[in-house]
């Protein structure tokens, strides 16, 4: 039987799968899988009944569960997996990365991969320790990024919110975020918008990166996705990551989670032997060692906290572990993926034409109301 598969193109999104497949025979395991790439922005946003359609197994991010519940094209675990497999990756996998792709009472990816929003610096240009809170961030006398490209503005926005005591739609999943605390939020991006270098304003998290090993503009992002890649990158000079800011010393570290999972789509006539590799690729022993050493980002809490990976990785798992363990997860409702769109637009727009905050907030909220109506999505 053979599979094909989509990921997306980074280093951290494709090496670790392709190397894995290459240990597949099919004449000896029955299988073989055969993985094609589409670029972070297609992840992030594309259809993924589309993508369903033509592939076997999807990598995505969790935001599309609900799309992809309401176009049935999706398998649960809970059809292919025994309950004890499902607490087992439950129990082991870190921070809130198995739990988001439970929907509807059932799960619909294998958490691969785990990631979220961190603080990356050039620790050689900062002229002070990594900052804690986000008041000391302010302080910085460097020169501070802010990711704003793509859907990453109301990334951003969200878990600034959250570092804030008023993680959006947590409590009352009708209301996007409270005023006070929204107010304050984009009161503090305002700023750090501003002060921005032009040459990073629209680059991905993946770019923005890069951009710091490379050059010397950008001291430190606040809050970008981590990369491990990035902390001993091959050309340039490393990255040093910690926990995202909090609110004050002692609070929670704001953070929207990211990360990756596997999703099988219902055109995928699915084996014993698939399932297994599937559940070698999740275990600790493909997490500890194929899949840090083929340039992936495992999702187990052991590998997080491994000295080896630590070593080898300049402690990128083990500075940052604390924020993915408390990271939001964001809305996953059929049309969350068009209101992040929409709301990333709003929110860079707003900041670089310097609307009103109480009016971007009130588009923001009809945004996600009109999300959330029956038809919405598409």
């Amino acid at each position: 039987m053979r599979y094909c598969a989509l990921t997306w193109d980074h280093p951290r999104g494709y090496d670790a799968l392709a190397a894995a497949a290459t240990l597949l025979d099919e004449a000896r395991d029955g299988i073989a899988i055969e993985w094609d790439k589409q670029p972070l922005e297609g992840f992030e946003t594309h259809p993924i009944e589309d993508l369903c359609a033509r592939y076997d197994l999807v990598v995505l991010d969790h935001p599309h569960v609900g799309e992809a519940v309401t176009a049935g094209c999706l398998q649960p675990l809970e059809s292919l997996f025994d309950a004890e497999d499902l607490a087992t990756l439950a129990r082991e996998t870190i921070g809130p990365s198995m739990a988001s792709y439970r929907y509807r009472g059932e799960h619909w990816a294998l958490p691969l991969d785990a990631a979220t929003q961190v603080m990356a610096s050039r620790a050689d240009l900062l002229d002070r320790p990594m900052p804690v809170t986000w008041n000391e961030v302010r302080e910085l006398r460097r020169p501070v990024a802010l990711s704003l490209a793509g859907p990453h503005a109301a990334l951003t926005f969200q878990s600034v919110a959250t570092a804030f005591a008023g993680s959006p739609a947590d409590v009352d999943t009708e209301r996007f975020v409270g005023e006070a605390v929204g107010l304050r939020v984009l009161d503090l991006m305002a700023d750090l918008a501003a002060r921005t270098p032009d040459p990073v304003r629209d680059l991905n998290p993946i770019g923005l990166l890069g951009h710091m090993a490379e050059h010397d503009d950008v001291a430190l992002c606040p809050l970008v996705y981590g990369y491990v890649n990035y902390a001993a990158p091959a050309s340039g000079r490393a990255i040093a990551f910690a926990d995202a800011p909090r609110a004050e010393a002692g609070g929670r570290p704001g953070s929207t989670l990211g990360g990756t999972g596997i999703g099988i789509s219902t055109r995928a006539q699915v084996t014993p032997a698939l399932l297994a590799h599937l559940r070698w690729l999740m275990s600790a022993e493909a997490q500890e060692n194929f899949i840090p050493a083929h340039h992936g980002q495992p999702s187990c809490r052991s590998a997080w906290h491994n000295d080896g990976v630590n070593a080898r990785w300049g402690n990128f798992y083990r500075n940052t572990a604390e924020t993915l363990e408390r990271a939001f997860v964001r809305p996953r409702h059929d049309g969350a993926i068009a209101f992040q769109t929409a709301a990333s637009a709003l929110i860079r727009d707003g900041l670089a034409e310097r609307r009103p905050h109480r009016i971007m907030l009130d588009a923001l909220q009809n945004a996600y109301s009109e999300s959330r109506m029956p038809g919405a999505e598409r």
